[in-house]
């Protein structure tokens, strides 16, 4: 299993407003086509009005294969029409475990 850390930047104050759109319109989608979301954060020390997402995913193959999958989706396109300009930047990670980790 692989996780991939999506970490979005926004302005001062718009924080609130970003998670009230994506409860209401992005995290059904998303959840739906993407699977195992791990978890959603928000940062409160260090780099402030982030918001952390965490996907799970069975290999690079199903990540990619669902990526695309969501991205062709219409009401994706209009989800990310809406949110993208609240957007200061965005960053994605893949996380692969150590050969310990039980993930």
């Amino acid at each position: 299993m692989i996780f991939e850390m999506r970490t979005y930047q926004l302005p001062p104050a718009r924080l609130k407003d970003y998670l009230s759109i994506y409860a209401e319109k992005g995290k059904s989608i998303q959840c739906e086509v993407l699977g195992h979301l791990a978890g959603c954060y928000t940062t409160e020390v260090g780099e402030l009005n982030q918001v952390i997402f965490i996907w799970g995913f069975s290999s690079f193959e199903d990540r990619l294969r669902r990526r695309a999958a969501l991205a062709a989706l219409p009401a994706w396109q209009a989800y990310v029409a809406e949110v993208a300009p609240l957007f200061i930047r965005q960053e994605s990670r893949l996380l692969m475990p150590a050969p310990f980790t039980a993930a």
